[in-house]
């Protein structure tokens, strides 16, 4: 696995068979445990668990910290704080999936953290798999049944909903499916399954299982690189490695010189085995702070060599001093309450360091966006309108803080904004119901991102505002695509919206008039959907005011201003813009449309900056900051003002 993650960076198939490996082991630990003393102790079992996986995890945490702080740029430090929680919690694949769905943390880099999301799982596993097995003991003292009857129904059951879930899941939302405790439940109830059924499947034919275990090993070294990237897990595809695994276990101890389980014992792997756990806590962390110091995506051969030196040096460290240290203190002083006083011991120091971590941040941002409010040392964008703002203006710490931008920026219109996924247009309203004026926001994130600045304007004039927002959809009569697929979603927004508009018949709708080139190429459009909608609003009797999107940058601007000084942190506007307006020469066309173009604003002397005096422009490469947003409307209102009227 960590071979596949440095060098290929593809789905390995690894973490399918942990899960398969944890539900064998476990559930034949917990049948076992009802043969031998008839009952389950659930603290008894829930301490051994402790004792055996938090230690470990902690100190790879509190690694994690120290790395954040020293190689990791401010804008990094809150994901990375919230996912020490939720890893700590064993909720990490939840925060995950929940990110996975968020349009705005899409570009996130990977976390350090990220791996602890398949520990998650088997901790959630673990308490589900604890209840079903001690329900499967009372059934069968209850009703006179086997133990191993009453096993096999709950695992079958799990077995069935959860594949079954997995494949529809995976299919419909697969960023989602890849997180969610219940794709993956299967695996593990398929290994519990394995372990009620293997004694009566240990007479198969010798040579069988020796083809058993070559081909299961073949299958399970091949996935990574047979397997392409872009198909989704945990679907069918994830019977790839866990059959593989099955195979191996089947074949079992053949006794012969040329089986699979005579290179499996091999003492040097074994050794290797006994570090599996901490070297899968290790090696992502080391892998993902390798890649953020070099600034690569993937590493070089020697790169990916060293991490994964530094990987089995400190995975061998941990086994030794941390889980042998544990093993040796708990042998010698057996009482539960050791256990649970070293568990405690080594995580909840981990949590208080994180907590009181954030609480720094936190009375940081509530200081500087006191001094925000002072225009004099925070003037965002009025320095373009008022430029002796800019005269002797000191620079200060960054309003919004790198860490605080991407939160801050959307916190006005959260609840009016349709995600991703939905179709069902929300409108909010801001303003006097009998305003004279009514202007509509409507559009995707690149449209949402100027509510401020229109709120500041709408409040000064008397208008009514109204939104219409969906992340990642701009208002437009084409059909639409997500990450490859078509956005449906999108579609319905749209057709939905139209008819909402209709019926609302707001003064003048606020949108796009272009597409800004992701690319880099400059390559600037304008869809043929955006114009049918300007027709479509003609009709209605409905001006509309197009304005041209936002120039992209060529980095992410909080991590740039994190790294580099601020003036460094620049893209020329033809990055993403063309020389000539795409809707240049229309207006005849479009008699009801008003076209501005904010570009001269936002690229003064054709360079785009990250900072506007003092005010974080961008959130991200693409985004604009609330605060800068706010900033924008002395600049935008005389254009607005002259298009409306």
């Amino acid at each position: 696995m960590a071979v596949y993650h440095i060098w290929f960076g593809t789905v390995s198939g690894g973490v399918d068979v942990f899960l398969v490996l944890t539900g064998f082991f476990i559930t034949g630990s917990l049948v076992r445990t009802v043969e031998r003393q008839g009952k389950i102790n659930p603290l008894s079992f829930l301490t051994r668990l402790a004792k055996r996986l938090f230690p470990s995890a902690a100190v790879v945490m509190a690694g994690i910290l120290v790395a954040a702080l020293l190689f990791f740029p401010r804008s990094r430090w809150p994901d990375i704080i919230a996912d020490t929680f939720a890893s700590a919690l064993y909720v990490q694949n939840w925060n995950l999936a929940l990110n996975s769905v968020d349009y705005l943390a899409q570009n996130n880099a990977a976390s350090p953290l990220q791996h602890f999301w398949s520990l998650a799982i088997q901790g959630q596993f673990y308490l589900l798999w604890l209840v079903l097995a001690m329900a499967a003991a009372a059934l069968a003292r209850r009703f006179g049944l086997r133990l191993h009857s009453a096993v096999l129904g709950y695992c079958t059951t799990v077995l069935v909903l959860s594949f079954s879930y997995s494949l529809y899941m995976t299919h419909h939302n697969p960023e989602w499916a890849y997180f969610d405790t219940w794709t993956r439940l299967w695996e593990l109830a398929l290994g519990g399954l394995l372990a009620i059924l293997l004694p009566r499947m240990r007479d198969l034919p010798r040579r069988l299982r020796i083809l058993m275990g070559w081909l299961g090993l073949a299958a399970l070294s091949l996935c990574g690189l047979l397997v392409p990237v872009d198909i989704h897990f945990p679907g069918f595809i994830a019977l790839w490695p866990v059959l593989a695994a099955l195979m191996v276990i089947l074949a079992g101890n053949t006794g012969s010189r040329v089986g699979a389980d005579r290179l499996l014992t091999w003492a040097p792997l074994t050794r290797l085995g006994g570090m599996g756990y901490s070297l899968y806590l290790w090696h992502w962390p080391i892998l993902v702070t390798y890649l953020e110091m070099t600034d690569r995506v993937r590493p070089s051969l020697t790169g990916g060599a060293y991490i994964l030196a530094l990987s089995l040096l400190l995975s061998w460290l941990t086994t030794r001093f941390v889980e042998g240290g544990v093993t040796r203190v708990t042998q010698r002083f057996p009482k539960r309450r050791v256990s649970l006083s070293l568990a405690a011991a080594f995580l909840v120091p981990v949590l208080a360091a994180s907590l009181g971590w954030q609480q720094h941040m936190e009375r940081q941002t509530e200081l500087i966006s006191v001094h925000s409010q002072d225009t004099t040392l925070y003037p965002g964008a009025e320095i373009i309108a008022n430029p002796a703002l800019a005269e002797d203006l000191p620079q200060l710490p960054l309003f919004p803080q790198p860490e605080d931008a991407r939160e801050s920026t959307v916190v006005e219109t959260d609840d009016c904004n349709v995600g991703i996924q939905g179709s069902e247009p929300i409108v909010c309203e801001f303003g006097p119901d009998d305003a004279d004026h009514t202007i509509a926001l409507v559009g995707s994130s690149h449209a949402r991102h100027w509510f401020q600045a229109l709120e500041q304007i709408s409040e000064k004039h008397g208008w009514r505002l109204v939104t219409i927002l969906k992340s990642g959809c701009q208002f437009s009569t084409d059909e639409q695509v997500h990450r490859g697929e078509p956005f449906t979603d999108c579609t319905e927004w749209n057709n939905a919206t139209y008819e909402r508009i209709a019926a609302e018949q707001p003064d003048t709708v606020f949108t796009l008039a272009s597409l800004s080139d992701a690319g880099g190429d400059g390559a600037e459009e304008l869809p043929e959907g955006y114009r049918e909608r300007w027709r479509q609003m003609e009709e209605l009797g409905i001006r509309v005011v197009a304005l041209r999107d936002t120039p992209r940058l060529a980095f992410d601007a909080i991590e740039c201003v994190d790294r580099n000084q601020r003036n460094e942190c620049a893209t020329e506007v033809s990055h993403s813009l063309a020389d000539v307006p795409p809707y240049e020469g229309l207006e005849a066309e479009h008699p009801n449309v008003r076209f501005l173009d904010m570009t001269e604003a936002l690229c003064p002397s054709g360079s785009c900056p990250a900072v506007f005096g003092n005010v974080l422009a961008y959130h991200d490469d693409n985004h604009l900051t609330a605060a800068f947003s706010r900033s924008l409307a002395p600049v935008l209102e005389p254009l607005l003002l002259e298009a409306v009227e």
